[in-house]
């Protein structure tokens, strides 16, 4: 790796509706510059959570640290949001009616829909982008 950029990963995993802005960082690590070239992804935009629980399955692991792409806030892939005071990482995706699914990769937990009129609620921050050390095939959309 010739060249490499430092990404924040903040120390928010507690879910408690802790920003950005007011987060401290709890770790740095450093991704090869190709690989945000290669993708388009502008390296400002991208930060690292740490996330929480078990409604991701596989696909998100309890404790693993995943790197959002914080230009990216189209609904369809994995997203994390903020609901209310609650940070969460979900697959998110459009219905008709303009209304959102947001759906939990572990099938122990129930899809949840998010009317029209309750989307004032829900931010989206960034879709999940890669993991620390695996890629994030199965999230990012490809088409």
């Amino acid at each position: 790796m010739d060249k490499a950029l430092s990404i924040r990963v903040y120390d928010i995993e507690t879910m408690n509706g802790t920003g950005f802005d007011t987060a401290s960082i709890q770790s740095k690590f450093y991704l090869a510059v190709e690989l945000f070239e290669a993708e388009g992804v502008d390296p400002a935009q991208v930060v690292g959570v740490t996330a929480r629980g078990d409604s991701m399955g596989d696909t998100i692991r309890d404790r693993e640290q995943v790197l959002v792409n914080r230009a990216q806030r189209t609904p369809d892939g994995v997203f994390l949001l903020r609901m209310g005071e609650e940070l969460r990482l979900k697959r998110v995706q459009r219905v008709a009616g303009g209304a959102w699914l947001l759906i939990s990769d572990n099938p122990a937990y129930e899809r949840e829909w998010i009317k029209p009129e309750d989307l004032g609620g829900v931010e989206i921050i960034g879709q999940a982008w890669r993991k620390v050390g695996r890629a994030f095939d199965l999230l990012v959309k490809t088409d």
